[in-house]
């Protein structure tokens, strides 16, 4: 059996994986037929471990549990798979591929797996479904929280799960008791800006400008400044560009982490981003941000309207 978990919200999806591991450990106590493979770790020999491993006689006559993680950034492991595929469906064991980030729909792998594997995508929370998880949280950790409080910590850490958690531990803490309001959550919780930066650039490729300009009103109305938000975007576009260099040139994602030397969580959605520009397009985008600083500098501009031409002109 074939379970493809896959994704952007990786805390959802780490949980689900622990979930299936916990709940075969329960009914196999050897441990010996659990069996791991990383396929960006691993690289070119990730299809032998496992093809050994699927073949490997277990000596306590149970199933094994096989984790693939990765086996989309490895090309060796996907060709040699679907080469062999009518041989793996026929395995008894269950078998977890694992893999975060987005997944294009055409490629060859995942069309197996939507036809041969049950699979459960886990999309990033936002709206009413982010409001209920924070809420549900804030219950089992035996918190009083106001709604308004809960709808101030969604604005303010969206949706980054893992930061989220992390958040409102710290919160209950601080509460003691305590019904935590609005006005506890805006003292204790910094405002993401990084990750709604991301979004707005990724609205912009998607040609949802009036959804980028959104999400740029919204910190602006919250009293974040114009001038940092305009550095944000500069700041994000220049990694866009570092990046798709790197892709452009055909350098693996583990590559790029090292040599870019730039944070995992800025190359991880950069990586996927960049995807959705070509290189010649992100040079243009980014000498036009180098102009449009200049005239706010010089004073021909103010930042807020700069912002928002610039969102209109991609």
């Amino acid at each position: 059996m074939f379970i493809f978990i896959y994704g952007q919200d990786t805390y959802r999806m780490k949980g689900k994986l622990s979930e299936i591991i916990e709940e075969y450990k329960k009914s196999r106590k050897s441990g010996l037929s659990l069996k791991f493979i990383d396929c960006q770790k691993t690289g070119i020999g990730s299809f032998g471990d496992f093809q050994n491993d699927s073949s490997q006689f277990s000596m306590f006559k149970e199933k094994k549990l096989i984790v693939v993680t990765d086996p989309f950034s490895d090309i060796d492991f996907k060709e040699k798979f679907l080469k062999n595929k009518e041989n793996f469906t026929k395995l008894d064991d269950l078998v977890v591929f694992y893999q975060e980030g987005e997944v294009r729909k055409n490629d060859s792998l995942f069309k197996f797996f939507e036809k041969n594997a049950l699979c459960q995508n886990f999309n990033l929370l936002e709206g009413q479904k982010l409001k209920k998880w924070v809420s549900d949280e804030f219950e089992k950790s035996g918190a009083r929280f106001g709604e308004d409080a809960a709808d101030e910590l969604c604005f303010r850490v969206g949706s980054d799960l893992w930061r989220m958690a992390n958040e409102i531990k710290k919160i209950t803490a601080f509460g003691l008791g305590k019904e935590i309001k609005r006005e506890d959550v805006a003292v204790l919780v910094r405002p993401k800006i990084e990750s709604d930066i991301f979004k707005t650039i990724d609205a912009v490729a998607n040609g949802e400008k009036q959804t980028a300009l959104q999400f740029i009103r919204k910190h602006i109305e919250k009293g974040d400044s114009p001038v940092y938000l305009f550095s944000m975007v500069n700041y994000q576009f220049r990694n866009l560009l570092v990046i798709k260099d790197f892709v452009e040139k055909r350098k693996t994602y583990d590559a790029i982490l090292k040599a870019s030397g730039l944070h995992p969580f800025v190359v991880k959605k950069g990586y996927y981003l960049s995807y959705k520009f070509t290189l010649s397009g992100l040079k243009k985008i980014y000498q036009r941000i180098f102009q449009i600083d200049l005239e706010i500098k010089t004073g021909r501009i103010e930042p807020e309207a700069a912002l928002e031409m610039l969102i209109a002109e991609i």
